[in-house]
């Protein structure tokens, strides 16, 4: 039984893996926003309000769908948020809206 649940563990570890996001290191993604990437901070408008990286927009998450025209399609986009979760699902919705150069900072912390 043992073998059996590390075997499914192992299983879904390398599944969340091979669906893991492409990150980019906080030097990358520097770079990225230097050259004229968009910065997007996916939290609420009151945590932006309560600290962000100088220079982003913010949209939050659940506004993202219905404003995602605001973002050029062939762009680099660079998304953060308090840890990585929501810039995750914003990575994925613009992925999945055809933008083909949209990168997860993760956490704005990562920012450093």
């Amino acid at each position: 039984m043992k073998r059996f649940l590390l075997v499914i563990l192992a299983a879904l570890a390398l599944g969340t893996s091979a669906c893991a996001s492409p990150g980019i290191t906080p030097a990358d993604a520097k770079a990225l926003v230097q050259k004229g990437a968009a910065l997007v901070d996916v939290r609420s408008p009151e945590e932006f309000a309560s600290g962000h990286i100088e220079g982003a927009v913010n949209i939050p998450i659940d506004q993202l769908d219905a404003r995602k025209g605001e973002l050029k399609k062939d762009a680099d986009i660079v998304l953060y948020c308090r840890s990585g979760a929501r810039s995750e699902r914003g990575r994925v919705l613009l992925s999945g809206a055809g933008y083909t150069k949209v990168y997860n900072l993760g956490a704005m912390s990562n920012w450093k």
